[in-house]
């Protein structure tokens, strides 16, 4: 089954302790669809200005992604964005955002597009999300991604087409800062209670929670050796989170759980190297093995429940 994104496609701009980078390709639907093409087809829409060349269009197409809705303006420039890291990668600073040609985005979706059954709505306007979702026939999952910009400043809007979604997908400054609560699990009763069913609260290094009917699941992130530019990885996990629920058409608690770490797992390669370069020459076996990391990093034997008389009872009453 296929997704479509909606989203931005943009060039960054981006310095780390670790590096600097000029004109890389970025974007929400750019990150995003990349990591979900590993899963299944995906169908994107955006925008971009003449200075969209063939360079930039080979790195969708050699991934089979159909970018036949990306309306071009030969005339404008593409959106384009700059930002600086320090040690800290989780606080980014923001040197310059230029529209330009995103500006004025009006996504329209052509027959296919309406029919497709997933779709994600990267982080635009939420006036353009709602305007999308009722574009669509009848999709069988709706995802979205905010930020703070809309939250603060499109709060009416973004919880119009909030009741209208089946997943969010946002950081926990966001997800405190939405529902005016400093507890993430509080806030995240209160942001489920908005409309959306499922929440997924990504945690940047610290790894990423799912608040999803009664239940919680937590996964750590992925010690890495190499982090170079987490610019993307956002919207990678959630490209990698759709594409796996897409591939098996299956919307159990477990296939969540397993759609989680899958989104992990994208968005670690993302953060391995700067912009979107890793994402593009991954194989299926460097997938599957960074996914039975994550299983290990996590799994434990079962055990028998302590017993009044096990030495480690001792443990529990005076520790």
């Amino acid at each position: 089954m296929s997704i479509l994104v909606v989203g931005s496609v943009a060039f960054d701009s981006i310095e780390t302790p670790f590096g600097k980078r000029e004109r890389i390709l970025g974007g929400s639907a750019t990150y995003s669809s990349l990591a979900a093409s590993y899963f299944t087809e995906v169908k994107v829409v955006a925008v971009v200005g003449g200075d969209f060349g063939r360079e930039e269009e080979a790195v969708f197409i050699e991934r089979e992604i159909d970018i036949s809705g990306v309306e071009r303006i030969p005339d404008g420039k593409t959106f384009s964005y700059s930002g600086v890291y320090g040690y800290d990668l989780n606080d980014r600073q923001t040197r310059a955002t230029e529209l330009n040609v995103f500006a004025h985005f009006q996504p329209r979706l052509d027959g296919a597009a309406r029919r497709t059954p997933y779709l994600f709505l990267g982080n635009i306007d939420p006036v353009l999300q709602l305007d999308v979702k009722r574009q669509m026939a009848n999709p069988r999952l709706v995802a979205l991604d905010t930020m703070n910009y809309w939250i603060e400043g499109a709060r009416q809007a973004l919880q119009r087409v909030l009741r209208e979604i089946d997943i969010l997908i946002i950081n926990d400054a966001e997800a405190r800062e939405l529902a005016e609560e400093p507890n993430l699990v509080k806030a995240a009763q209160r942001i489920r209670q908005m409309g959306p069913k499922t929440l997924i609260i990504k945690r940047g290094e610290y790894g990423a929670i799912m608040f999803d009917r009664d239940t919680i699941f937590a996964i750590p992130g992925l010690p890495l050796e190499n982090v170079f530019d987490p610019t993307g990885a956002g919207d990678a996990f959630a490209g990698g989170f759709l594409g796996y629920l897409a591939a098996t058409h299956n919307f159990s608690s477990a296939a969540l759980r397993q759609a989680v770490i899958y989104g992990s797992v994208m968005a670690s390669f993302t953060v391995e190297e700067f912009g979107c370069d890793q994402l593009r020459r991954l194989s299926y076996e460097d997938i599957n093995a960074r996914f039975r990391e994550f299983k290990r990093l996590v799994h434990f034997d079962d055990i028998e429940f302590i017993r009044s008389d096990h030495p480690a009872a001792s443990v529990t009453r005076t520790g």
